[in-house]
């Protein structure tokens, strides 16, 4: 099974989502940024780098928010969901099309990739 990495961004009270973009798994869903865990790496050090390739930002991962199991169609993943601090830079999209800063009432507003409706959930419901 994979690990996938999502970051938990806030800023002004609202956080980070992206768009997949077209030709990518899972296009048009929105997703809590992040990636794939390579062999080797922590938690945070994935996500750090996966944030750095794909939205060019530099984050400090700070802590496990909460993770799940979902089976797609090609397999299961484990998504770790992570609160991140942004450091610096602005969004650059390379895997994605568009980015939003959301209010957390508001995520499930957006048509999410399946394994992170439940990291919105938690989210909206204030289970901090």
């Amino acid at each position: 099974m994979k690990t996938v990495t999502a970051a938990i961004i806030e800023q002004d009270g609202r956080i980070l989502l992206a768009r997949r973009s077209r030709g990518q798994d899972l296009e048009g869903r929105w997703e809590f940024p992040g990636g794939k865990q390579e062999p080797g790496e922590t938690l945070a050090v994935c996500l750090e780098r996966e944030l750095r390739e794909e939205l060019a930002l530099t984050v400090r991962a700070v802590a496990v928010f909460t993770e799940n199991i979902h089976h797609y169609d090609g397999g299961a993943i484990r998504l770790v969901a992570l609160f991140a601090e942004l450091i610096s830079g602005e969004v650059a999209l390379s895997v994605h099309d568009r980015f939003a800063w959301v209010e957390k009432m508001r995520l499930l507003d957006y048509n999410l990739s399946p394994a992170d409706i439940p990291i919105a959930r938690k989210l909206a419901a204030g289970d901090l």
